[in-house]
């Protein structure tokens, strides 16, 4: 029997053989005359490999070719969103509406667009929608408890967001990994720690369950009961590069740096692109005296600090700045920061920064674009995972901003979707600069968890207004606490090759 090639194509998107499914859909979405179902596969094939705006593209040609098409609509509203065009994205999904679209997805798309432009009464609204139409969606749940805990600092209120949806027959699996974020959020890591714990007894052949329970027991100090549950999920998933990655954590953690470096190697083997991988089989390395260490932190070339020049329409980098910081308050508009991220004491944006319209945002992506491509040029050639993958371009894949208060800081982390990371500083606490603690600097080298043996930072930078630092995705850097009372204000961007 002949598969149909978008058949072909979708089931290729599920088995994640995304330039597979690609190669098939391009032809397809380039005719002509496209069907909705090529340029809305297409569309979907290009946002599952990062290229969002080629996607918006196909999207525009859906609606103009279906005008009446509340799907198209619903669409180009979804990839709008995620592109940080929230206004627009809220438009879109009105028009679908109009036009008879009514599911529970559409309504989660238009939770995300109110969101995106700064309308959380809308967007609170809309996930209640979505909900009263999937009452037992894991992920929309997800989101909105998140959201609930962000803006109102609530853990109760957030979880009450799980638990309705667990009644209503939700997947406990993710449900109890959300809610495990929440208490770590909150601060209440025993808790979470126990809760994953009885979750990964109960439910033992859910892998993700147990990495999380076995992550937990970590950092609660309890190490046996870690390498149990890795182990565990070994023997269900041995060639997952998740489950390596994991492994090699637990082993680092206990002792065993020898291993961890052989499982991180091992999980490379199968996911060479792999940030965290490469995070871990760096830090393995110098536990054990690899070589493969100095190679993948070479803070000499890889890291880079520059200061920005006033853009064009600015008088003077204090009268940019002065105007950037206005910006980004404005869009400051939670109290907590999100349950899954780095940062600690503080809030976060939770839309693409590049698609603001606001003169000062948009003016800081053409300041960076000189030292983003003098930083590419200078490390030149090599056979690392940073080198090896240059082809002198790049664009941006997230981008976002954080401000911390008094006390804030960024738990060493590293970004597993990126290529180049970055902290560009906006604000930044100047007299805690001065301490001899080095309060408010940006430290590399350092990961987050227990390990034997210990694993200081190395190098540090200090920040002032302007500065740009730019290093792999994959290399450990946080934030030194500071105790001042002053603010912190960065942006932070990962840039991929182009």
């Amino acid at each position: 029997m002949t598969i149909e090639p978008l058949d072909r194509a979708k089931a290729l998107l599920d088995e994640g053989r995304l330039e597979e499914a690609l190669a098939i859909t391009t032809p397809l979405a380039d005719h002509p005359e496209p069907s909705h179902r090529a340029l809305a596969m297409h569309a979907t094939a290009l946002k599952a490999v990062g290229r969002r705006e080629e996607a918006l593209v196909f999207d525009e040609r859906a609606t103009m070719r279906f005008p009446s098409s509340g799907v198209a609509w619903h669409n180009i509203a979804a990839t709008l969103g995620d592109l940080g065009h929230g206004a627009e994205a809220v438009e879109a999904m009105n028009r679908a509406f109009r036009l008879g679209v009514d599911g529970a997805l559409s309504w989660g798309v238009m939770a995300r667009a109110k969101a995106a432009a700064g309308d959380l009464d809308g967007a609170e609204q809309a996930y209640q929608e979505a909900l009263k139409r999937a009452p037992g969606r894991a992920e929309t749940a997800a989101e909105y408890a998140d959201v609930v805990w962000m803006r109102r600092g609530n853990i109760g209120e957030a979880q009450a967001v799980l638990d309705r949806c667990a009644h209503a027959g939700g997947p406990p699996a993710p449900l109890l990994l959300t809610k495990a974020k929440l208490y770590e959020a909150a601060g209440e890591l025993d808790k979470a720690a126990e809760l994953l714990a009885v979750a990964a007894e109960r439910l033992p052949d859910d892998v993700a369950l147990t990495m999380a329970a076995a992550q937990a027991a970590l950092e609660r100090g309890r190490l046996d009961e870690a390498e149990r549950l890795a182990l565990a999920a070994e023997a269900r998933l041995p060639d997952s590069p998740g489950v390596l990655n994991q492994l090699a954590i637990v082993y680092l953690a206990t002792g065993k740096a020898d291993l961890a470096l052989e499982k991180a190697r091992k999980g490379l083997a199968f996911a060479p692109g792999n940030q965290s991988l490469w995070g871990w089989a760096a830090t393995a390395a110098r536990a054990v005296g690899d070589p493969l260490y100095r190679e993948l932190y070479d803070y000499d070339a890889m890291v880079g600090v520059y200061d920005i020049e006033a853009p064009d329409g600015w008088e003077s980098l204090e009268a940019y700045l002065a105007d950037l910081t206005a910006a980004l308050d404005r869009i400051h508009l939670y109290n907590q920061h999100p349950s899954s991220q780095s940062l600690r004491h503080g809030s976060q944006t939770t839309y693409r920064l590049t698609g603001s319209n606001d003169p000062a945002i948009k003016a800081f992506f053409k300041a960076i674009d000189k030292p983003i491509r003098q930083h590419i040029a200078g490390m030149g050639e090599g056979t690392d995972p940073v080198r090896s993958r240059s082809t002198g371009s790049y664009r941006i894949e997230g981008a976002w901003s954080v401000r911390l208060k008094p006390g804030g800081f960024h738990k060493d982390h590293f970004h597993p979707e990126g290529w180049l990371s970055s902290a560009f500083y906006v604000e930044t606490p100047d007299s805690a600069l001065d301490h001899p603690d080095k309060q408010g600097w940006i430290r590399f080298g350092q990961p987050p968890f227990h390990t034997q043996p210990a694993l200081p930072a190395e190098h540090f930078v200090r920040p002032r207004r302007g500065r740009l630092v730019l290093f792999p995705s994959y290399m450990w850097h946080g934030t030194v606490p500071f105790t001042t009372d002053e603010r912190r204000m960065t942006i932070a961007f990962d840039a991929v090759p182009a």
